[in-house]
């Protein structure tokens, strides 16, 4: 890959999302986010076949579940007791 990076790309994370970036970052010893997420990308296209597995919400892509009401599992205070 080139290292000439002309796109930027923006993409908006869940806290849960982005604290699972920065522990792949930290225990990979990565020097940013960015190129956590570069890795991260290269590995997700490696592993994943290319059909796409049928038709998909883009909702369904996300790192972690995601309740009917599109609040992760858990994350509600008040039933997280």
């Amino acid at each position: 890959m080139s290292d000439m990076r002309g796109e930027r790309l923006q993409v908006m994370l869940s806290p849960e999302e982005l604290t699972a970036v920065d522990d792949f970052r930290f225990k990979h010893r990565m020097p940013t986010r960015a190129a956590a997420v570069r890795e991260l990308l290269k590995l997700g296209l490696t592993v994943l076949a290319t059909d796409g597995g049928g038709r998909m919400k883009s909702s369904n892509y996300g790192v972690f579940s995601r309740s009917p009401d599109g609040h992760t599992s858990g994350s509600d205070p008040e039933t997280a007791a």
